[in-house]
């Protein structure tokens, strides 16, 4: 009898076992079935980071040609600004050349102004012993008084430009001369309040077709 007990206590153990078994089998079978979804999915990962890296590589290389065409435009609008302010020079220097032919006869006709000497361009001391560049200057006599020509010529002339003439030239050049003649001269106005701005401040107002 005791026998026969151990011969199924046995044989139960041996089922267990079998049982134990299958879901081994059964856990190894899923868990193969994972790492060949886990390979796929990583196949897949692989494949888009090799589509990403070459979507970086053309935006890398797409970035580049971009900053090259900036630079390109840089220069040029550069050039482009070295050019304008050239032809600007070139039409200041050619309406100044006309002022000081025409300015002596027009200043002696209108204001009673004899020009001492020839009008230029060139540099004057100012207040504080600083040399300051200045377009028209020259000096003349008016009644026996001393006075001293001091002009700029713009090709449009506005009202920020009077007040900067007034600040950057008049104001560093008072105490100079015993009396200071303030004359502009332009192509046009920007607007139409410039002229009798002008006027207000006491300047002389000149137009190219004064010439």
């Amino acid at each position: 009898e005791e026998l026969a007990e151990a011969q199924a206590r046995t044989e139960k153990r041996l089922e267990e076992l079998a049982q134990a078994q299958v879901r081994t089998e059964k856990r190894v079978s899923e868990l193969e079935l994972a790492l060949r979804d886990l390979a796929v999915a990583q196949s897949r990962t692989e494949e888009r980071m090799g589509r990403l890296e070459a979507a970086m590589a053309n935006l890398a290389a797409a970035q580049s040609q971009t900053e090259k065409r900036l630079k390109k435009l840089i220069t040029d609008h550069e050039e482009t600004r070295k050019q304008l302010g050239g032809l600007s020079a070139a039409v200041g220097f050619s309406l100044e050349d006309r002022a000081f032919k025409a300015l002596p006869e027009l200043l002696k006709k209108d204001y009673g102004l004899e020009i001492v000497d020839r009008l230029k361009r060139g540099y004057l001391r100012d207040k504080k012993g600083v040399m300051l560049e200045v377009n028209i200057f020259g000096r003349a006599r008016k009644n026996g008084q001393e006075v001293l020509i001091v002009g700029e010529a713009k090709s449009q002339l506005t009202r920020k430009e009077v007040d900067r003439f007034l600040r950057k030239k008049l104001s560093r050049l008072e105490g100079t001369a015993p009396e200071l003649f303030p004359v502009l001269v332009t192509y046009m106005i920007r607007t139409p309040d410039v002229e009798d701005y002008v006027q207000r401040k006491g300047i002389v107002l000149y137009y190219s077709f004064d010439f």
